[in-house]
């Protein structure tokens, strides 16, 4: 594995919302890895960007944020992940903030990633799983392998699969319910 792209970026901390200078490594498999330092002994947080981040917003798409001081607006970048989380980074100018988001969004969208299915196995090569809110997947686009007439690109295909209830559970339940009221009501006829 390679880095895409690497380098100084300022975070804001989520608690006290101060600025700090951490060290980013963007993998070529989709992690954006951050650390305290250049060294990368101490790894701050990691984000995978084809399955974690939402959105990548920049400048004035920025909601609520204030860039640090000395810096302008356009200088701000933001990594919006599914579990809610927000990444608030500033980098050194504009050019090198948009290089970043275009790098960040390629990654997202160009990464393969892998997930695990509810028959244990894993998805199949270019398989990118879509998550609910709720972190359950919903449906997965996969990439055919047949190149189509005259050598075109293969086309992503959505494929939709429905939730199945766990009617074992329910079967138990409903079991469990009518042997207790078997019982109450055998022993209310056994008094008569």
């Amino acid at each position: 594995m390679a880095f895409v792209k690497s380098g100084w970026l300022l975070r804001q901390s989520t608690i006290l919302k101060r600025w700090k200078k951490n060290w980013f490594d963007l993998w070529s498999d989709g992690h954006l890895i951050y650390y305290d330092d250049q060294t990368r002994q101490s790894i701050e947080d990691k984000v995978h960007m084809p399955v974690d981040c939402i959105n990548i917003r920049i400048g004035p798409e920025c909601r609520d944020i204030q860039p640090p001081d000395g810096k302008p607006k356009d200088c701000l970048l933001q990594i919006v992940c599914r579990d809610g989380k927000t990444i608030s980074l500033c980098a050194e100018s504009a050019d090198d903030c948009l290089a970043w988001k275009l790098t960040l969004q390629d990654s997202r969208t160009n990464t393969q990633a892998y997930g695990y299915g509810s028959y244990g196995g894993a998805y199949p090569m270019g398989t990118q799983v879509v998550y609910a809110a709720n972190g359950h997947a919903y449906a997965v686009p996969y990439q055919y392998p047949y190149a189509g007439l005259y050598g075109q690109q293969p086309t992503n295909q959505v494929i939709i699969r429905e939730r199945y209830r766990d009617s074992d559970s329910d079967l138990a339940l409903g079991m469990l319910a009518g042997a207790a009221t078997g019982m109450a009501l055998g022993s209310l006829f056994w008094v008569f």
